[in-house]
């Protein structure tokens, strides 16, 4: 009985820490989204740099994150509930992995957009971010919580990213249009918030993961998509 009730408190231990290590991730990323957009802001490529040096820690996690939930599906054979929460671990991980990707792009984008003209438009860019890492901070809560309500509501809410997206889109493309010379800080500007919206749509994937590790269900409908810039895009081309 004694080495059964062992057992069972050593399986726990592991959950917490394959949990732990995902929730350090979090934290890592959510850190490396705002340093990224603040050194974009101040033009500081020495922050920027910092941001694209820290994504090897993210990336080390991520494998220990896969190590661990390796050998507990190997050793422990988990069922139900407990391979839910293992294969969400596993997911999440992956996910946060590519947000941290995705934020150390925007620190390469923020030192090349530090050699270029200042546009008044970056404003919208600090104001994206921040909404998007209220989404990965509030699924975070969700996953740590258990509480797949909370993780439907920041699946819902990747719409509004994709309004601001396609607002900013509108606004960079008339900067290029009006001016040759904002063609290159506008470009990069675009690859920001691109990569921005793309956060959003990983902290959607971790939603699901959420609502799956909870439910055993795999969909929550439809995402809830309103990026329309490949439509406008095409509007604003030349007739021939």
């Amino acid at each position: 009985m004694a080495n059964a009730e062992h057992t069972v408190h050593a399986y726990d231990d592991e959950l917490e820490r394959l949990s732990g290590l995902v929730l350090r991730m979090g934290g890592m990323v959510e850190s490396q989204i705002a340093s990224a957009t603040r050194a974009m802001a101040a033009r500081d490529s020495e922050e920027a740099q910092r941001v694209v040096d820290g994504d090897a820690a993210i990336d080390a996690l991520e494998r220990e994150v896969e190590k661990q939930a390796t050998t507990m599906l190997a050793l422990r054979q988990p069922m139900a509930n407990d391979l839910r929460w293992i294969v969400g671990a596993l997911r999440t991980a992956g996910d946060l992995e590519r947000m941290g990707d995705l934020a150390a792009n925007i620190a390469k984008r923020s030192i090349a957009l530090s050699q270029t003209r200042e546009l008044d438009s970056l404003w919208a860019i600090p104001s994206m971010s921040a909404q998007v890492r209220t989404m990965v901070r509030d699924v975070l809560d969700a996953y740590v919580e258990q509480d797949a309500a909370k993780a439907e509501r920041v699946w819902r809410s990747d719409r509004e990213i994709d309004e601001i997206y396609n607002g900013l889109f509108r606004q960079l493309l008339t900067y290029m249009m009006e001016d040759p010379r904002n063609i290159t800080p506008c470009a990069h500007l675009l690859f920001i918030a691109k990569n921005l919206e793309r956060i959003a749509d990983h902290a959607t994937n971790v939603s699901e993961s959420v609502l799956y590790r909870e439910t055993g269900e795999r969909e929550m409908g439809e995402r809830p998509k309103s990026d329309d810039t490949a439509t406008f895009a095409g509007a604003a081309k030349p007739a021939p």
